[in-house]
C-alpha cells in the first residue's frame, strides 16, 4: 500500500496545486463560527454552558477551573512527567529570555531625540486545545513568553473533559507558569469568550494558540472586529527535505510525528534525486511507514492525514528550494548533509521553524528544545513568524524635540504639510516658531 502520492519534479502550475492543504474553510464552517460568536456575544455565559453540553458532552456547575480541582492535579502528575516539563521549562524560558528586545535610544540630529518604549500586553488569552490529545506543552509554549515579558494578566481557555475535569498536566503546565485564572471552555466558543468578554471572563487584548479549522475560524473573525491574535494558525503540516542516503526511517516517523495531529494535518516529503533512485528510496519511506504505523496508536487518523499529503522527487536544488518556499511549511526539516543543509537554510524564506539534520527530529521543538511550536500554518510562513516572547509586547515610540530642533526642522514639515494641502498641520509648527 502506498501511504503518498508522488511526483516527479512537477511544472510550476500543477506543484501550485498539488501543494494545497487538506482543509479549505467552508462557507458552513464560517456560518457556524459566526452563529457561535454571536450568541456568546450576547449570551455570555449562558451560551458558554450551553456549548459545554452541546459540543463537550457535559454540564458544567463552573467555568473556572476551582483551586481544588489545581491541588488534585499536581497529585495525579507523575514525578516522571513533572522532571520532563521542568527541563522543558528551562530550555524554553531561556530561549524565551534571550529573545527580549530592548529599547532603542537616538539623537537623529540636533535637539530631536527618538526612543522606542516596549511595555507587556496588558492581559492576553491563551487557548489550548484538548480533543484528540491534551496538549500540555502548548501551556509552556504560550505562557512562558508571557511570563518572560512580564504581562500582568493571563487567561487560559481548554475544554474540558466528559467528566467536566481539564487533564492534570494542562494544569500542573499552567502552574509553572504562574497561570492562575484557568477556565473550562473550547472551540470557537472559548475564543468569543476571550474576545468580548462574558459575566466570568474578562475580555482580552490578544489571543494566542492554535486549534482546529473552527478555532483559526473564530480567531479570523474576532480578530477584523475587536481583538488581536497571534495568527492564523490551524492544521499541523510538516515538510521533510532528504536525500537518497537519508534515513527512510528517520523519515517516515517525521512524517508521522506530524500526521498524527489530527485528520487535516499534513505531512510532504521532497526527496533531492533523478527520477529513478527517488521513487526507489520513496518506496523505503513507504515500507518504514507501514512498518511504524502497524505498531503506532491513532492509525485512522495518521492513515487519513497521509491522505491527503504527497512525496516529491526533484532533481536540483534550486528546484528543492522552490517547493519548500512555495509551500511555506510550518515546520521544515532538512537533512541534505552539512553543506547542503547550510545551503538549504541560508535560501529558506517562507518556514515557521526549520530543523537541520538527520537528529533535529520536530518533535524536540514541539516539546523542549527551547524553541515555540506555534508556528503559522497553511502558507502564513510568508508573512508570520511563529510565537516569541516578542509577541507580547507593544512598542511605543517616544520623541522629544527642542525648540533648535523644532526650527532646523521646520522647513520640511511645512513644506510637506503645504504639498499634502494639509494646513493645520502646517500651523502647528508655524504657531511654535511665530513663523
Amino acid at each position: 500500500m502506498a501511504y503518498l502520492e508522488r511526483y516527479f519534479a512537477p511544472a510550476k502550475d500543477q506543484l501550485q496545486q498539488l501543494l494545497k492543504r487538506n482543509i479549505q474553510t467552508a462557507q458552513t464552517v464560517s456560518q457556524q463560527v459566526s452563529d457561535v460568536l454571536l450568541n456568546v456575544k450576547e449570551k455570555g455565559d449562558a451560551a458558554l454552558y450551553q456549548y459545554a453540553k452541546q459540543f463537550d458532552g457535559v454540564e458544567l456547575e463552573a467555568l473556572a477551573v476551582s483551586e481544588r480541582e489545581k491541588l488534585q492535579a499536581d497529585e495525579l502528575v507523575s514525578q516522571s512527567l513533572k522532571d520532563a516539563l521542568s527541563v522543558a521549562f528551562a530550555n524554553i524560558h531561556a530561549f524565551h529570555s534571550a529573545e527580549l528586545p530592548k529599547g532603542e535610544h537616538l539623537t537623529v540630529a540636533e535637539g530631536i531625540e527618538l526612543s522606542r518604549k516596549i511595555v507587556p500586553i496588558s492581559r492576553v488569552g491563551l487557548y489550548i486545545p484538548g480533543g484528540t490529545a491534551p496538549l500540555f506543552s502548548t501551556v509552556l509554549m504560550l505562557a512562558i513568553p508571557a511570563m518572560v515579558a512580564r504581562c500582568p494578566e493571563v487567561v487560559l481557555c481548554t475544554p474540558p473533559n466528559k467528566e467536566g475535569k481539564v487533564h492534570p498536566a494542562i494544569l500542573y503546565a499552567a502552574k509553572l507558569c504562574n497561570v492562575t485564572e484557568i477556565y473550562k471552555v473550547g472551540g470557537s466558543q472559548a475564543i468569543g469568550a476571550m474576545a468580548y468578554g462574558t459575566e466570568s471572563i474578562k475580555r482580552v487584548d490578544k489571543i494566542f494558540g492554535p486549534g482546529n479549522q473552527y478555532v483559526m475560524e473564530a480567531k479570523i473573525q474576532v480578530n477584523s472586529s475587536c481583538c488581536a491574535i497571534d495568527m492564523p494558525a490551524g492544521p499541523s503540516e510538516v515538510m521533510v527535505v532528504a536525500r537518497t542516503s537519508s534515513n527512510p526511517a528517520y523519515v517516515a516517523s517525521d512524517l508521522l510525528s506530524q500526521a498524527e495531529h489530527g485528520r487535516d494535518s499534513q505531512a510532504m516529503l521532497v526527496v533531492l534525486a533523478e527520477k529513478e533512485e527517488g521513487f526507489a528510496f520513496l518506496d523505503k519511506v513507504e515500507a518504514a511507514l507501514s512498518e511504524q504505523l502497524s505498531v503506532l496508536g491513532r492509525q485512522q487518523l495518521l492513515e487519513s492525514s497521509l491522505a491527503g499529503s504527497r512525496s516529491f522527487v526533484v532533481p536540483s536544488f534550486d528546484a528543492c528550494v522552490e517547493v519548500v518556499n512555495a509551500y511555506a511549511p510550518e515546520h521544515l526539516i532538512i537533512d541534505l548533509e552539512d553543506v547542503g543543509n547550510e545551503k538549504m537554510v541560508a535560501q529558506v524564506v517562507n518556514a515557521g521553524s526549520v530543523f537541520v539534520g538527520p537528529y533535529s527530529c520536530e518533535s524536540a521543538g514541539d516539546y523542549a528544545s527551547g524553541t515555540n511550536h506555534t508556528l503559522p500554518t497553511n502558507g502564513w510562513a510568508r508573512s508570520y513568524s511563529g510565537v516569541s516572547t516578542d509577541s507580547y509586547l507593544k512598542k511605543i515610540t517616544v520623541q522629544k524635540l527642542s525648540k533648535k530642533g523644532l526650527t532646523d526642522l521646520a522647513p520640511t514639515l511645512m513644506r510637506m504639510a503645504e504639498d499634502e494641502q494639509l494646513m493645520a498641520h502646517r500651523n502647528a509648527v508655524a504657531v511654535r516658531l511665530e513663523v
